[in-house]
């Protein structure tokens, strides 16, 4: 390198010239000769060397001395396009502004070329070979585009920004050990274009802020046991998009924020005993797909996330223990089954005691919310009344005092046979009804079987009453009378059959089984049939006719009670 001794006697060093790389390899003179035409762009045949060849190898420092446009070799206006180069040393370019396009397309470098904190136009290293990028802080107005390259060591961009798309389809990249690709806190007006990649490591996008998608389609991410892929905290204005992705390891997204889809249809997630896909207090502002085969291997975590909408299939729901909905909200279902039976089945995939909980209760709430939003209201009925199982199984669990829990238990059963735990009011209605039919055939065979009789005092003592009980063979003494009486019944007659033959019994209001049983049933009501009857303990079958009318009484009450707290809602679980 040439010197230049100033007069205070120190030594600065100036620009080196292209003298100072001399003699140059003969790839190298024809890189230089049409340096400034624009129209060069190949070495050989063009394809990635295999060998170090001489007429295809170029020294690193040759060229960053052409890049950077020393001594009077300016780039032309197209910037600097190579393919099939076999690239010595290291290509260093730390801290450099280069205002043109750098395409080293289908080159062997030997060694990571350094673009730390350099600002370039576009950056092209499509099909090429690397050990490596290290790239910090880049700055590039255009893409940084690594099409079907192949690289055995980690891809460096934290703090990076880059104009474009980072655009890496069909791309490999082998660091197993470690991080594959290195993004943190990446800043793109574009993507991340990883499509059909195959990635041995880990990827770190965390705090990257994209202006479109994660487009992973078709691609392979393999890091076992470990994070493969880290989000945490993306921001992107597009989706990511998993289709047909293979992933062995967990994919991480806490925090993130999608304003388009997370598409997993038809991929494989798999880290078995550990998180698959984690979400949590995602933001999705379209909608998450997982159908067409998609598999999850492990636990699909949507703790908190939220979701415009949700397509998905049974078959690809992951198995019972590892799927986390708590607090996960969503707008509707567009796709898949919407009945309660098929998602009560997706709900019980949860298993909270794993988790240390022993019941959640948003994720029924929420499925309801959206069932009923859909226009399935019985559907989401049928999700509260389950919720209201659990949650009060779960209660019963806690109560550490069995007598308590037995007290719960049979309350607990009453509430679901009678109001549905109040989610179903109606039901009393229907029980009110039942006892009613039941208590109208109960009080017909009494009246026909003379347990029945007159709720009247005054009739009680009447002859018309007492001599009724006595055939007309019999006599009975009446003190009232002073005298013996002759009975009024025929043979076979019963005591209330006779009292209604009777001329003076014509005034006395007609027993109606229907309207008596519905006056016992309603305490609130008066129809005015207990007024006048009531069961007679003292004839056949009078017993169970007058306990059956205590039992019906009460029942009445009870349901009543239970109907008006039904509809006010004081059963519900908060």
């Amino acid at each position: 390198m040439n010197e230049k001794a100033p007069q205070s006697g120190s030594v600065v060093p100036v620009a080196p010239s292209l003298a100072d790389y001399r003699p140059l390899s003969l790839a190298e003179e024809k890189v230089v000769a049409h340096l400034q035409t624009g129209d060069f762009d190949r070495l050989g045949d063009g394809l990635r060397p295999e060998d170090e060849d001489p007429e295809r190898t170029v020294r690193a420092d040759v060229l960053r001395y052409l890049i950077l446009g020393s001594d009077g070799y300016r780039l032309h206006e197209k910037g600097l396009r190579l393919t099939g180069a076999w690239i010595t040393g290291i290509l260093d370019l730390e801290g450099c502004r280069i205002p043109r396009d750098i395409g080293l397309k289908d080159c062997h470098f030997e060694a990571s070329p350094i673009l730390r904190s350099a600002i370039i136009d576009n950056l092209f290293l499509d099909g090429s070979a690397l050990p490596g990028l290290q790239a910090d802080r880049l700055e590039a107005r255009g893409c940084l585009s690594l099409r079907a390259a192949i690289v055995t060591g980690e891809i460096r961009l934290p703090g990076a920004r880059i104009g474009g798309s980072i655009e890496a389809d069909g791309v490999s990249i082998a660091s197993p050990d470690g991080i594959a690709l290195d993004a943190d806190g990446l800043e793109t007006g574009g993507g991340i274009l990883l499509r059909g990649a195959d990635v041995r490591g880990g990827l770190n996008l965390s705090a990257v802020r994209l202006g479109g998608d994660v487009n992973a389609v078709g691609a392979r991410l393999e890091r076992p046991g470990e994070v493969v892929l880290n989000g945490d905290g993306i921001v992107a204005a597009g989706d990511l998009a998993l289709r047909g992705t293979t992933i062995v390891g967990e994919t991480r997204l806490l925090g993130a924020r999608f304003r388009g889809d997370i598409d997993c249809t038809s991929a494989s997630l798999s880290q078995p005993g550990g998180y698959a896909l984690r979400l949590n207090r995602t933001t999705i502002d379209g909608a998450f797909f997982l159908r067409q085969n998609a598999s999850v291997e492990g636990t699909l975590d949507l703790t908190a996330t939220t979701i415009g909408a949700i397509d998905d299939e049974p078959a690809s729901w992951p198995k019972t223990g590892d799927l986390l909905l708590n607090r996960c909200r969503y707008g509707a279902f567009i796709g898949g089954p919407a009945d309660a039976e098929s998602r009560l089945d997706w709900l019980a995939r949860q298993t909270p005691e794993r988790w240390k909980a022993d019941f959640w209760p948003q994720p029924y709430e929420q499925l309801s919310k959206v069932l009923r939003e859909m226009g399935h209201d019985e559907e989401a009925r049928a999700v509260l009344i389950t919720k209201e199982r659990l949650q009060r199984k779960a209660r019963r669990a806690r109560a550490k005092n069995p007598a308590l829990r037995v007290a719960l238990a049979v309350m607990d059963a009453i509430l679901a046979v009678t109001l549905r735990y109040g989610r179903q009011p109606l039901l009393a209605l229907v029980w009110l009804m039942l006892f009613w039919a039941i208590g109208t055939g109960v009080f017909a065979i009494a009246y026909r079987g003379g347990a029945m009789k007159p709720n009247s005092p005054v009739v009680l003592r009447s002859p018309e009453w007492t001599m009724c009980d006595l055939q007309r063979t019999e006599t009975r003494f009446m003190p009232n009378a002073g005298q013996d009486l002759t009975g009024r019944a025929e043979v076979g007659q019963n005591q209330l059959t006779c009292f209604r033959n009777q001329p003076e019994a014509a005034s006395y209001p007609e027993f109606n089984a229907l309207m008596y049983s519905l006056d016992v049933l309603l305490p609130v009501a008066s129809i005015g049939q207990k007024e006048y009857w009531r069961p007679d303990s003292l004839k056949p079958n009078g017993t169970f006719t007058l306990n059956y009318y205590f039992f019906q009484s009460v029942i009445g009450w009870a349901l009543s009670l239970l109907a008006v707290a039904g509809f006010s809602g004081l059963v519900k679980s908060q």
